[in-house]
């Protein structure tokens, strides 16, 4: 049976609407973020099979419960791919319910964690078992002897402020060593690259710290999907099931962590849930949550957020207070290359 193709980056108008009823009646949500998509249509031009991507992740893949055995899941997630080759991301992720495992794997992908309610995978054999080697060559080896007290700090630093800084020296005083991994999200305010080093230069003189890029496996909120789960707030509580349940399982036990140390967030209810759900979730495998106050100057709390806004301005009267010097001078050397206007 031929299918014809249709493609776009991203739909609009009618194609759009048809594309959201098709999901709905396969129990899908069309998910905003989507950056491509490619449908199979039937002599009647109606869509019979279905997926899409943002980033390096596939998502909202679907097929007609009457186009199935044709193979068209295969010929979806094909095309998929090479267009993540072509864009130049070869490391590809998805999110998907774990009844649909067997069907991906043997579409070439391999799972990384599974929860009751979410399969995560990714197309490299070895892709997570690589990850880990990389954090332990980074590791100084007494880091990573038995015997000592091992902390994580998971951060985004957008950007790097003296409130981060205390966190760090803070979570210091109850460990031997500190990973600090860095989100690798690039839809921050600043991107992860930059990011990463602003946080090796303001901790540089603390021998004890060990910062590492968190690649694709510390889930963030901005990269997680939820099209597949109805119930939005169940979906946020799903995502930091997920994330905590690889931390604990999979990095943690790799790198001896016992601690996890997190600032208070009273500005971010996301991040606020999610800090809830840790305390909850990592001592059942025996990692301890401490949570600090965060650094207040002039009786406001130090925030990233308060950075960036002041950023935008220019008022770098303000940043230098709260930030290291070698984030002021990034903050400065960005704001003079931007055009004006």
């Amino acid at each position: 049976m031929e299918f014809m193709r249709l493609e776009g980056r991203p739909f609009r108008g009618k194609e759009l609407e048809r594309l959201k009823e098709f999901l709905a009646c396969n129990h899908l949500d069309y998910d905003h973020e989507i950056e491509y998509t490619i449908c199979l249509l039937d002599e009647n031009c109606q869509i019979v099979a279905t997926g899409s991507a943002h980033d390096n992740v596939l998502k909202c893949i679907a097929v007609d419960q009457a186009a199935r055995g044709f193979g068209l899941a295969a010929t979806i997630v094909s095309a998929l791919v090479q267009y993540e080759f072509e864009k130049g991301r070869s490391h590809i992720l998805l999110y998907t319910k774990p009844e649909n495992q067997e069907m991906f794997e043997n579409l070439g992908f391999y799972g990384v964690l599974k929860t009751g309610e979410i399969l995560f995978m990714e197309n490299r054999k070895e892709g997570f078992d690589q990850f880990i080697r990389r954090l332990k060559e980074e590791s100084p080896k007494e880091a990573l002897l038995t015997g000592q007290v091992i902390g994580c700090m998971v951060v985004n630093c957008n950007p790097f402020t003296n409130g981060h800084r205390y966190l760090v020296e803070q979570a210091l005083n109850h460990c031997d060593y500190l990973h600090v991994l860095v989100l690798s999200d690039d839809r921050s305010f600043f991107n992860a690259e930059d990011r990463y080093q602003l946080v090796k230069e303001g901790v540089h003189d603390l021998s004890r710290v060990i910062v590492h890029r968190s690649s694709d496996f510390v889930i963030s909120a901005a990269t997680f999907p939820t099209y597949f789960i109805k119930e939005k707030a169940q979906a946020q509580k799903a995502n930091c099931l997920l994330d905590l349940t690889l931390f604990a399982r999979r990095i943690a036990p790799e790198l001896g962590i016992t601690k996890r140390f997190v600032g208070t967030e009273p500005n971010c209810a996301i991040t606020g849930q999610y800090n809830e759900e840790m305390k909850q979730i990592l001592p059942q495998y025996g990692i301890q949550v401490m949570e600090f106050e965060r650094k207040e100057i002039k009786g406001t709390a130090v925030s990233a957020s308060l950075v960036r806004a002041w950023y935008e301005k220019g008022d770098f009267k303000h940043i230098k207070d709260v930030v290291p010097e070698t984030t002021l001078q990034y903050l400065i050397n960005k704001k003079s290359q931007r055009p004006k206007g």
